[in-house]
């Protein structure tokens, strides 16, 4: 094709009409999602994208979405990952915006972006309490996520403890009954949701916890952990705050001539890419941040669509078993 692919050629691909080409990439109409996925096919296979300016004067809508952040953070990454591709899929760009660290410079920025009218939609993932949410326009809808807090640290959902609880009782069905939590950094609401669930499970179980330590992400809080243990300490089960902090007190351990698992069993949080070929392989909780940045998306289209907002069953938090966990030695 010399010329670029059109909704025409889309929908002559895909065995639609062009109206129903246009209802997939603009959100409207009541698509199937047989239909829509033919569609998004054809396009990805014909490489057509949108043309956001010719939409803009035809329509009056820009086709572009804000997404807001108060700090930048790693983690953030995948999230944004995720968000761009569901924006994409339903024919919109996105453009991520950091807002000022003040209160008040923060929120008048915010509402500059709003009524700046270059926006469709504005998806503010730091939080914003009600006396201050910010005002939408005829033109611009907003929604505020409640998944992380004013400094983008997880809350709601990614900081839920139930992958720890699931650990945890699976160590005691293996026979472990002396535990160690090597915590996260106090300031995090998932390392204080973490600390309170481990400390709910060795009174449920009735099991010896030689503390709660640490009170950063390092894994140099997991080397220190382990090396101010007693040499009677083990066999033990350790609760890490990360994988990081998990892999250093494999390490400590391994120092101190004891065996991972064995003497000890281990477990991290995050599933960092590394986590899986260390020796031993690390058990730990896997994280689909991306899914969060897309869950985030498809709330902020099913406002603008004016539709409930959508409900999603599968946890985005899954506990991955490896070599690092077995049964104490005898």
């Amino acid at each position: 094709m010399d010329r670029p692919p059109t909704s025409r050629d889309v929908a002559a691909r895909a065995g639609v009409s062009q109206s129903t080409v246009s209802y997939v990439f603009s959100g409207k109409g009541n698509i199937s999602p047989k239909t829509r996925e033919r569609v998004l096919l054809a396009a990805d296979e014909l490489q057509y994208t949108v043309n956001l300016a010719a939409r803009s004067m035809r329509t009056s809508r820009s086709g572009r979405i804000a997404i807001i952040i108060s700090v930048t953070n790693w983690n953030l990454a995948s999230v944004l990952d995720g968000a761009a591709s569901a924006a994409h899929e339903a024919g919109y760009v996105i453009e991520v915006q950091t807002l000022p660290r003040g209160r008040e410079e923060h929120d008048q920025r915010l509402q500059q972006i709003i009524d700046s009218g270059q926006f469709e939609g504005v998806l503010s993932l730091a939080p914003m309490a009600a006396q201050r949410s910010p005002r939408g326009t005829a033109r611009t809808t907003v929604v505020a996520m409640t998944d992380f807090d004013d400094a983008m640290h997880v809350r709601g959902e990614l900081a839920d403890p139930a992958p720890l609880v699931e650990m945890m009782d699976e160590l005691v069905r293996m026979g472990h009954r002396r535990f160690l939590h090597i915590a996260g950094a106090a300031t995090y609401p998932s390392a204080l949701t973490r600390r309170a669930a481990y400390e709910q499970s060795i009174a449920r179980w009735g099991l010896t916890s030689l503390g709660v330590v640490g009170g950063d992400w390092t894994g140099r809080a997991g080397e220190s952990a382990i090396r101010a243990l007693g040499d009677d300490a083990v066999p033990l089960a350790v609760i890490a705050a990360n994988d990081l902090v998990a892999t250093g007190a494999v390490r400590a351990a391994i120092m101190r001539g004891w065996s991972v698992p064995g003497d000890l069993s281990v477990t991290g949080w995050d599933d960092h890419t590394s986590s899986a070929f260390q020796v031993p392989s690390l058990t730990t909780v896997a994280v689909d941040r991306e899914e969060l940045g897309r869950r985030s998306i498809a709330r902020l289209l099913a406002a603008m669509r004016g539709e409930p907002e959508p409900v999603f069953r599968e946890s985005m938090q899954h506990v991955v078993w490896r070599e690092s966990t077995a049964p104490p030695r005898g």
